[in-house]
Parts: structure tokens; sequence; C-alpha cells
């Protein structure tokens, strides 16, 4: 059974062209339920050859734990990334994950941790706190700085070059332990107007 991850599920479309890319195109990639219905915060990452698959040292990203449940609820983060996990809260908290792209334990802190958590292999890692069962976050680490997630309309907009890729999608709501779905993904010079991924995501609670 698919956990619930609390926190908002943020929308966000990306517009993003590294230099070098003059072929660049713009790629709508939408995010379908077995229904046919849009969803929404589907992570949509694009893996480009030539790019680099991991991220520039130094890059550092946040998840807070504030009333006791994890800000932001999903983070999508390129491998690489040191993550901090300050607690915002008046009472201590135990965050850890057991994942196998990444796992960790944070033990009873309050504050900021003096040293963040380094997620250095691609995958999806699901957070929880020992002290609080009701604490479900999670990190989903791409090879790639193509992502973005998808908006109430189940849409992400890219700007990817011409050439062959690899396209990965997730959702929250699919079962625990299913990894990003990947696919070929073909852009031409006049680059692919969409692409259509239906997830296979349980029914919402």
């Amino acid at each position: 059974m698919a956990r619930r991850l609390l926190g908002p599920a943020v929308g966000l479309a990306v517009g993003l062209a590294l230099p070098g890319w003059v072929l660049a195109a713009a790629v709508t990639v939408q995010a379908l339920d077995p229904a046919g219905k849009p969803l929404t915060g589907a992570v949509v990452a694009i893996e480009v050859g030539g790019v680099a698959r991991v991220a520039a040292p130094g890059t550092r990203a946040e998840i807070s734990q504030r009333q006791r449940s994890f800000e932001p609820g999903l983070l999508v983060v390129q491998t690489g990334t040191a993550v901090d996990f300050p607690n915002l809260d008046t009472v201590r908290h135990h965050v850890y994950s057991f994942s196998p792209a990444r796992t960790f334990e944070l033990k009873l802190y309050n504050g900021r941790p003096s040293t963040p958590v380094v997620f250095d292999r691609a995958g999806v890692v699901v957070l929880g706190c020992n002290i609080h069962d009701q604490m479900i976050g999670a990190v989903v680490v791409v090879d790639t700085p193509l992502f973005g997630r998808t908006d109430a309309a189940g849409r992400v907009v890219l700007e990817v070059p011409a050439g062959e890729h690899r396209l990965r999608t997730w959702h929250p709501r699919m079962r625990e332990g299913t990894d990003l779905q990947v696919q070929p993904l073909k852009v031409g010079a006049a680059g692919t107007p969409s692409v259509v991924v239906a997830l296979p995501v349980v029914a919402a609670p």
C-alpha cells in the first residue's frame, strides 16, 4: 500500500536551458493515473547524455521538521546534493531511512545537525521519525539537473536538447518500494510537443 507523504504537493514547471544547448526545445510531459486523470506533483526527470549526473560541489537543500511533519514532504534533488534536516519543533525528532538508495539515521536531536546528509545514489528515499509515526516524507534523487514536478493539469515543461534521452517519472501514490519509471525519449531539432506518461498509482485515500 502506498504511504502518504505529508506536506504540500507543489506543482513546479521548470524551464532550464544549460550553456551550449543551441537546439534546446520545450518538452511538455503530462503524468496521468490509470483512469486517465492528471497527476499533480509527479516527479519528472530527463537524463541527457553529456550532462553531469552529479550536482556541483556545495549543492545543498533542506527539509525542515515543523509541527511534527516534514517540510517539504517530498524533495527532488540531483545526485550528490547535501540535505540539511533542521528541527524547528520544540520536541526532539529521530529522522531515519532504510531505503536502499540512502540509509541513514539522525538520532534524537533539536536544532540543526552539524553534518548534512549527502544523497549520492539515485532513487526514492522514504523518510520517517522513530518518535512520531505519522511523519512520512521522501527525497527523490535523480542523475540529472533537468527535473520538475507536475502542476494541477499533470504537466511540467522542461527545456531539452535534441537527441535521445531517458525520461524518469514517479508519484507519491505509487506503491512503496517502486522506483522511478523509465522510458526512452527522443527529441528532434523541432522539439517534441508533448509526452504522456501513465503511472501505476493506487487510489487516493
